[in-house]
């Protein structure tokens, strides 16, 4: 009798409403909220030994992942009006963005693109989590796609790794410890000179390659520094770089919501999770039966994860939406016979209501705000000028007094043209009257180029009306006026 009791109220507390067991786990079991799933109590690290992925997504994961590594190591070489594709040199402060030369006049419009960028995060952060970071972000797709693609084949899968790490030294285990280290330091180094090529451009990079060593031994020293740091980070960081290092991973859970689509687990469908056993088909034969849910507990979403949590607790902090544990739950409930999508993309109010809200009000305000910014990048750009000139009074100089008396002050002049075609310059003295006499050629601006010239301004004494004076020039490609600069003018006292 009391042994039926208990197996009655067992039915009945398992058939009330679904989502009062929505997130009630075990207290030990909560942990995970207050620690890293790769760092132990103690502080020690807890290294993961994640399963290889496979599966749809995963597949569509490589397409992406290796489109973008092609376009990495591609885009330096590829020329637009004789300008690489991208270039990023901090040195010069010249910066080539899809072809576009980017001067330091330019910098404003860098930084309100940056600007935009990171609002485009943010909206796609809002309303699909950590996509980025499993689907575009470098560090994820060199991790994932190439050094433990190279791991798994020279160690084998998860299993035999950590079979192999805990093996006693041997010629063997020698060698594969060498040869896939020595790989990952070779594809550090590589990626090191790429990367530097994108700051001094090809041209330069090859320069250095073919001079001799010695002619390049402090670049040659930061680039093994900065080659054993990469190979540091993919070698033995690993995804503490996104736990820890990254902030992408902190910010994110001011930008998420119960609304937002990510990587989720279907709590009222997979709950009450239990591994099955002989006894279930007896079990279900009986009226007295408790419900159960499609989750048979077999951990393969954890082993496959590649920092080491378990989905099945909500979002976390870890999760960088890789997909790999979709994948892992659809084969088990392929071979289960049952729907797949026990874990999908979807959001936790979507789970719990059977509604997805793709655009929520924060996602619509921050959608504005992308919107506004890229309308003023839009503006910029058109009304971003063909031809930037810069005229001072040359440093360290005073006024000169001529034999007809008129006045000379020294000037540099500065052309950029941003235009991809050579430009015909002719300097013009606006206000007040006076001279201009060129001390260098100025009358010509190659493409995407700029020129520097020298020239001395004679005014007439009676023109001047003190000290200091306003000048104003006028810079004419094809006679037309394009540019206008003020400086200042010295004179003797009256």
């Amino acid at each position: 009798m009391e042994t039926a009791t208990r197996e009655q109220q067992s039915h009945n507390g398992f058939s009330t409403e679904v989502e009062t067991i929505e997130w009630q786990i075990a207290e030990e079991q909560q942990t995970f909220r207050n620690e890293l799933a790769s760092i132990a109590k103690d502080g020690r690290r807890k290294w993961v030994y994640a399963q290889k992925p496979d599966g749809k997504f995963h597949n569509a994961r490589m397409i992406v992942g290796y489109t973008l590594l092609a376009f990495l190591f591609i885009a330096p070489f590829v020329r637009i009006h004789n300008n690489p594709l991208i270039l990023l040199n901090i040195l010069e402060r010249k910066f080539v963005i899809l072809g576009v030369v980017f001067w330091p006049q330019d910098f404003y419009l860098v930084v309100v693109m940056l600007l935009t960028f990171i609002v485009g995060i943010a909206v796609f952060t809002s309303m699909l989590g950590r996509i980025w970071c499993g689907w575009a972000c470098p560090q994820t797709i060199f991790l994932e796609m190439v050094y433990r693609k190279i791991e798994f084949a020279i160690e084998g899968n998860a299993r035999e790794q950590i079979a192999l790490d805990k093996a006693p030294m041997s010629v063997k285990k020698f060698a594969k410890k060498a040869l896939k280290h020595s790989i990952f330091y070779g594809i550090a180094w590589v990626v090191s000179n790429l990367l530097l090529s994108y700051i001094i451009g090809t041209e330069e990079l090859f320069k250095i390659i073919t001079d001799p060593p010695s002619q390049h031994v402090s670049g040659l020293t930061a680039m093994f520094v900065f080659s054993g740091v990469f190979y540091g980070v993919f070698a033995r960081f690993r995804e503490q770089a996104c736990l820890v290092a990254c902030p992408y991973g902190r910010f994110q859970s001011a930008l998420v919501d119960p609304d937002t689509i990510a990587i989720t687990y279907d709590f009222k469908r997979g709950e009450p999770r239990k591994k099955p056993s002989k006894q279930d088909k007896i079990v279900a034969e009986s009226r007295k039966a408790a419900p159960r849910g499609d989750c048979i507990d077999c951990g393969n979403c954890v082993t496959v994860c590649p920092t080491g949590i378990d989905i099945r607790n909500g979002i976390q902090l870890e999760c960088v939406n890789c997909t790999a544990c979709i994948d892992a739950c659809d084969s088990v409930m392929t071979k289960l016979k049952k729907p797949t999508g026990l874990i999908r993309y979807t959001s936790h109010n979507a789970v719990k209501t059977g509604r997805l809200n793709y655009l929520s009000t924060r996602v619509k305000a921050y959608m504005g705000v992308l919107v506004l910014l890229m309308a003023v990048v839009t503006f910029l750009f058109i009304r971003r000028p063909d031809m930037e000139s810069i005229i001072l009074r040359q440093p360290g100089t005073l006024y000169q007094t001529l034999a007809d008396g008129t006045v000379a002050n020294f000037y540099t002049l500065q052309l950029i043209n941003k235009t991809f075609e050579d430009k015909t310059v002719e300097l013009r003295l606006l206000s007040p009257k006076g001279s201009i006499t060129p001390l260098s050629d100025y009358s010509w601006v190659g493409e995407q180029n700029v020129r520097h010239g020298r020239f001395f301004l004679a005014i007439p004494k009676s023109e001047l009306k003190g000290t200091y004076n306003t000048v104003k020039f006028g810079v004419y490609v094809n006679g037309q006026l394009v540019k206008e600069n003020q400086t200042t003018f010295l004179a003797p006292e009256k």
